[in-house]
């Protein structure tokens, strides 16, 4: 058990790669809070967790407003009593006007910038003074593989993905010689319900055209699963990664390298 009696904060928990980390962090013997915007998807993954022997609690809440997200924090310290890891996986992209930044308007600007960039800050900032007081911590920002090779023009998305790996590095500096860890992982095409709004109006037919030209542009020639970046995930939540600090981490099948040809 690499977690055991450890107690990990997961936001963006209810689906895709934070439901396959919450899941794999409980098999090693970590209670979970499973974060989401709506509470009925938090509400399934917790009951899985359960399932697997371990205790849960299912907190809906936006984590780009600060009063709920130190809300969500005091709601884990009160029931759980401290907070080992944190697991910054909440996101979205929108593509209503494009991704071009011509097209991009303010509130797209600070709508996809307040959930994936200030959500990672706001979450950081309410657990810090809690794991500098137990002289322990766990932090892991799920950024984007579109942060440094960008498949696609979606400035906002993005670019705030970029933002989480700054943040990623500076906090790691901060908070090292207090026996807190900060990494970044960068996932490339994972196959999740993330591209939900990018098959809005396709047919089941141009869906699967969509998923094999990504698997095509990997250098794996697949797209990976939540439960790969959960590996991932695992490691630096754990003892294996007591010396990494500062790092960002590609799971991307190879990318960004060249695709090899078929």
């Amino acid at each position: 058990m690499l977690l055991e009696n450890r107690v990990a904060l997961i936001t963006g928990g209810a689906k895709g790669i934070g439901r396959g980390i919450a899941l794999k962090f409980a098999e090693e013997g970590c209670d979970i809070i499973v974060n989401a915007l709506h509470i009925e998807g938090a509400r399934k993954v917790a009951d899985e967790v359960r399932a697997l022997g371990r205790k849960s609690l299912a907190i809906g809440a936006d984590v780009s407003d600060s009063a709920e997200v130190n809300d969500m924090v005091a709601q884990t310290i009160k029931q759980f009593g401290k907070i080992d890891i944190l697991v910054n996986n909440a996101g979205g992209i929108s593509l209503a006007t494009g991704g071009g930044i011509e097209n991009t308007t303010d509130d797209d600007w600070d709508r996809i910038v307040g959930i994936n960039l200030k959500g990672q800050f706001l979450c950081c900032r309410a657990v810090v003074p809690y794991m500098k007081n137990n002289k322990y911590g766990k932090i892991i920002n799920v950024s984007s593989m579109g942060a440094i090779h960008p498949p696609a023009p979606i400035v906002h998305y993005h670019s705030a993905k970029g933002g989480v790996i700054s943040l990623t590095s500076n906090l790691a500096f901060e908070l090292a010689r207090l026996n807190i860890t900060v990494n970044a992982i960068l996932p490339g095409p994972i196959r999740s319900e993330f591209f939900n709004e990018m098959l809005k109006g396709m047919s089941k037919e141009e869906g699967e055209a969509f998923f094999s030209m990504l698997d095509k542009r990997v250098p794996m020639q697949r797209m990976g699963t939540p439960e790969e970046v959960a590996g991932v995930a695992l490691f630096l939540a754990s003892g294996l990664s007591s010396y990494v600090t500062g790092e960002a981490i590609c799971v991307g099948g190879g990318l960004p390298l060249t695709p090899m040809d078929d």
